[in-house]
């Protein structure tokens, strides 16, 4: 069964020779990418479900308020 998560064009890079190292820039535009997918879904969550994303800030707001430094 094939991988599915490489992408196509993998395949022909790996059959080239070794595949180009990911520079700094690529990586943390890559990250940014996905902190923002990240937060869209989360706000999504919330308006979709609003009960349960408000129990969830208050059992998180419990945590806090019983944490020990």
């Amino acid at each position: 069964m094939p991988d599915l998560e490489e992408p196509a064009d993998g395949a022909a890079e790996g059959a080239a020779g070794e595949p180009a190292p990911e520079t700094d820039a690529e990586r943390r535009r890559r990250r940014a990418q996905f902190l923002r997918d990240l937060n869209e879904a989360k706000a999504l969550r919330e308006r979709v479900q609003p009960r349960r994303a408000r129990a969830a800030r208050m059992r998180q707001a419990m945590r806090m308020r019983t944490f020990r430094w």
